[in-house]
């Protein structure tokens, strides 16, 4: 199909979420005005979005944070929020046999009890000495050959199946990347020998965050950005006519497109169009859902929370998978700091893990309770509970044969479908990543030149890629 010149087609965007306004900025930024953002809520901001409760406390959906791959994304935030950012050090953690250890896990085992030490050190070992050149099957293999039995069965199992909802073995693991620290031995060995907490890995060790506004501000500012009259609220996508190139609004109106960037869930987007052909791709896409439970605290927390960010939970004794210290991410997150701080957890539910939604808050409190982070119910003076449907864009088995289906279908009427859930690649989805899709896309669209991010995933996490700032 032969796109029309952007300056002259009409352009209409889905979705005011990271990815959406990231093509609208980078559209107006080159001088292109003939386009209007559609959003279904009453604000901008997606799932980066952030809500103040009746009592005072601000909370974000999940436990969002600032770093980069991106200079043109750095650019951006520094000048959207200029010095109203906060810098932290992250201070990661695992919850699990009533003690804190370090993350990442793997490097931290000598904090486990002797004999489960034992245990981990010995599958470290056997991964080492039987390296198999036959590509695992699955995401579960994965683990074990990376990492052994006993971590496997004691920490990366248990976990990744609370944070997916899936079984690791309906997983492909191709997604990794940079997310999961890769095993040094001889790194672990010296840590059990030295006694040395080993806490320093990861891309996000150093991260900043909206003094005020949770992660919503970031995102409310760069809607403000536009021109006037550039995002439509309130406007919810009914159906779509690919093949006459309208979208029908939940309010009756319509919109004809000549080129329509969605960044709504690719699997809706297909469901509620005329493209049957591609619904059986779609069908085979799998998520979960996400709960998001923010707790509101009288006092100050403890002394073993008051540098920590978050905290994973493996085991089953409590409901949820990870939990931040929202508080400590800025004091402006809750009324008044001196009176009061935040917990925030998540909470993963799919069709093979059922949440029960009308206790789930009361289950993370007690929770909490259980595993040491409060002291007892009567300090909570505030919850606040939001599920979202499309919570993890799952990297199950099928999905890039599905998506490889779904995105070269689309694009054949002019419908580029991209960012967390309009791409579902799980490892370019942070803030970053989407907003860079929506950037990149604009860029091929006016330039022709390659969308690294959504194409080339892991050289997008390796580094720098040149994006429109050297344009």
């Amino acid at each position: 199909m032969k796109l029309p010149e952007l300056d002259k087609a009409r352009i209409a965007i889905i979705g005011a979420g990271p990815t959406g306004l990231g093509a609208a900025h980078r559209l107006r930024e080159l001088g292109i005005s003939n386009f209007t953002v559609f959003e279904r809520e009453s604000h901008a901001g997606g799932l980066a979005s952030s809500f103040v409760d009746r009592a005072g406390f601000t909370w974000d959906i999940g436990g969002h944070i600032q770093f980069s791959h991106y200079a043109y994304f750095d650019d951006l935030m520094d000048k959207l929020l200029g010095n109203e950012w906060l810098h932290h050090e992250r201070e990661a953690w695992v919850w699990m046999r009533n003690r804190f250890i370090p993350y990442p896990f793997q490097n931290n085992i000598r904090n486990l009890p002797p004999e489960e030490m034992r245990e981990c050190l010995r599958g470290l070992i056997a991964c080492v000495c039987n390296r198999s050149e036959t590509p695992p099957a699955n995401f579960a293999e994965w683990i074990h050959r990376s990492f052994g039995e006993g971590i496997a069965r004691h920490f990366m199992l248990p976990y990744n199946f609370k944070v997916w909802a899936y079984p690791p073995a309906e997983l492909a693991y191709h997604w990794i990347g940079e997310r999961v620290a890769q095993v040094d031995l001889e790194r672990i060995v010296f840590n059990i020998v030295d006694g040395r907490d080993d806490a320093g890995w990861g891309p996000n060790n150093l991260f900043r965050f909206p003094l005020r506004g949770g992660t919503g501000e970031i995102w409310k500012r760069l809607a403000a950005s536009l021109p006037a009259g550039a995002i439509e609220l309130g406007k919810a996508v009914a159906n779509l006519d690919a093949r006459n190139r309208r979208i029908r609004f939940t309010d009756g109106s319509t919109e004809d497109f000549d080129i329509l960037i969605s960044t709504m869930p690719v699997d809706d987007l297909v469901c509620r169009s005329d493209l049957d052909d591609l619904k059986p791709a779609a069908a085979k896409l799998k998520r979960s859902a996400t709960h998001v439970i923010g707790i509101g605290l009288k006092g100050a927390p403890g002394p073993h929370l008051k540098s920590k960010c978050w905290i994973y939970f493996p085991e089953d004794n409590v409901p949820f998978y990870r939990v931040t210290v929202f508080s400590n991410y800025s004091p402006n997150n809750v009324p008044d700091i001196q009176r009061f701080w935040s917990l925030m957890a998540e909470v993963s539910e799919s069709p093979q893990k059922p949440v029960e939604c009308a206790n789930v808050v009361e289950q993370t409190v007690a929770g909490m309770i259980a595993a040491g982070l409060i002291e007892k119910s009567a300090d909570v003076v505030s919850t606040w509970h939001f599920r979202a449907g499309h919570g993890y864009p799952t990297p199950s088995l099928g999905r890039d044969e599905a998506i490889g289906a779904l995105l070269p279908g689309l694009e054949g009427y002019g419908i580029f479908s991209r960012g967390r859930f309009g791409a579902w690649k799980y490892e370019v989805s942070n803030q970053d990543h989407s907003l860079m899709q929506g950037v990149e896309l604009v860029n091929r669209l006016v330039y022709g030149s390659e969308e690294i991010t959504l194409n080339r995933p892991n050289e997008a996490n390796s580094r720098r890629p040149l994006t429109a700032a050297a344009k």
